[in-house]
């Protein structure tokens, strides 16, 4: 497995066992389920972030995939960590 993979493995496990085995999307704020993690980067590469532990966060492949198509980032970028969760409804 390779170096990202092993990180990606070891965020997913700290935020489920945190969060009682729920890991929500950074993007949508639906769980993920382990196959469909991806790491995303809060700050973009191109936009001077880094691969450190603080810039990472898990979000579905097809979540990370439209993010970066459309070039949108979520409300929780000013709060790492936070997920913005869709309003109930």
């Amino acid at each position: 497995m390779s170096r990202l993979g092993l990180t990606r493995d070891k965020i997913y496990k700290t935020v489920a066992r945190q969060l009682h085995g729920q890991v929500p999307c950074w993007v949508c704020g639906q769980h993920v389920m382990p196959q469909a993690a991806t790491l995303e980067h809060i700050q973009a590469l191109s936009d001077g972030g880094n691969s450190h532990a603080e810039n990472l966060a898990i979000s579905h492949e097809v979540c990370n995939g439209q993010r970066h198509a459309q070039g949108r980032v979520p409300v929780s970028a000013s709060a790492p960590g936070q997920v913005g969760r869709k309003a109930a409804g």
